[in-house]
């Protein structure tokens, strides 16, 4: 009897995964010394605040919200991790108290410990000496290079338990929006929003783009981490929603050898990724496929591109039970509710399906989900942690 029960067990599991359904509802346990596949996740964990320096004095405070994003963390268990909206300081005194948090056993939950990760500057916050939003002042947050009040607002954090290449990180902060051919210049049938000597000037991440390359079990992965601006809160030159588009764009040439001769990255490296390894496509890509105010097509750009493995769609009971309680907007969207993974009741977008794990086509997915769970789980208050839920893709090669 009990061979027959595992044997339906089995059946049950093989049947979830064909129905491209997580096995479970939140993420399944998952030994931290498989050498055979990489647990890789992204995680928006608005660890931003509205003064400089102050991320620091909340960690040391034990921020309820930072203490439930650090239980998420221990009970997923990610092998290889991007945290957007992790603010960059410029001595890491705030990911030095994050990783000892993690390292903390949480609720049966042993900790976890992240001996491996990465940072840089970003673009937001930094000012660009323009009137970039035709207020007629300098100096505001949207002056900035990419939107935000100080240096280092909504950085990104990678955080790995293999090696990191640190020497063959490549960079893309400081490449032009004019240098990619065939830019979607802001503007409108009459006139374009920035004129030539602003429009040349432009930088075109609105955080950063990043090529880490971290040597794994499964051999060299190149983590390619990205945050496009939101395409919201411009008028109908489009100037965020054409941003996003193209920063979206840039990884889909960077993976292309044909289309990515243009590219040059901030150390000066001309051309597409290296061909020595996989890639997995990681961030907050403030872009839904079917719903919300990003440009048709824009995600479109990673989902069908044919070296993305795209088709399984990670999903989650409580994306979809916030659905059905908020009501419209979300009930006149398009898309699988289920598959959301961040949380905006607002009129204008409702919730939305903008964070990707998205593995090249080296790799076969065996799992994932999104950490949302129902309100009457028991893990149900870990989903307000933040209002991003964490994404994640248990990866074997083919």
């Amino acid at each position: 009897m009990r061979q027959r029960c595992w044997l339906l067990v089995v059946c049950l599991l093989a049947s979830a995964c064909a129905m491209n359904e997580p096995a479970s509802t939140t993420a399944t346990s998952k030994s931290e010394s498989s050498p055979h596949t990489l647990r890789v996740a992204t995680f928006n964990v608005s660890f931003f605040a509205h003064e400089a320096g102050t991320l620091e004095h909340s960690l040391r405070a034990r921020d309820p919200d930072k203490l439930k994003v650090a239980e998420v963390i221990r009970q997923v268990r990610p092998d290889i991790m991007l945290l957007n909206e992790f603010d960059y300081e410029h001595e890491p005194t705030a990911v030095a108290l994050f990783l000892e948090l993690l390292r903390e056993p949480g609720d049966d939950q042993a900790g976890i410990d992240y001996s491996h990760w990465y940072r840089a500057e970003v673009n937001t916050g930094i000012q660009s000496g323009l009137d970039l939003d035709h207020d007629g002042r300098v100096g505001s947050p949207a002056d900035a290079w990419g939107f935000g009040a100080y240096p280092g607002q909504y950085g990104m954090l990678l955080l790995s338990r293999y090696p990191i290449d640190a020497k063959a990180v490549r960079s893309f902060q400081h490449f032009r929006w004019s240098q990619m051919p065939g830019a979607l210049r802001p503007g409108t049938t009459d006139a374009s929003f920035y004129p030539d000597a602003i429009w040349s000037q432009l930088r075109l991440s609105s955080k950063s783009h990043w090529d880490v390359p971290v040597q794994t079990p499964l051999g060299a992965l190149h983590v390619l981490a990205m945050h496009p601006t939101p395409p919201v809160f411009d008028g109908p030159e489009d100037r965020h929603g054409r941003r996003n588009h193209d920063e979206i764009r840039l990884f889909a040439d960077y993976i292309d050898p044909q289309r990515a001769t243009y590219l040059i990255d901030d150390q000066g490296r001309r051309g597409a990724i290296a061909d020595d390894g996989g890639f997995v496509i990681l961030g907050d890509l403030n872009a839904d496929p079917a719903d919300g105010e990003s440009r048709p097509g824009a995600i479109a750009q990673l989902l069908q591109h044919p070296r993305i493995n795209g088709g399984f769609v990670p999903r989650s009971p409580g994306a979809r039970a916030k659905a059905l309680a908020d009501g419209a907007p979300n009930a006149e969207h398009r898309g699988d509710p289920a598959a959301d993974t961040g949380d905006f009741f607002e009129p204008a977008s409702g919730n939305l399906r903008i964070d990707y794990v998205l593995p090249s086509s080296e790799f076969e997915v065996l799992d994932g989900g999104v950490f949302w769970p129902a309100p009457d789980s028991p893990d149900g208050d870990l989903a307000s942690a933040s209002d991003h839920h964490m994404v994640w893709l248990d990866l074997r090669l083919r």
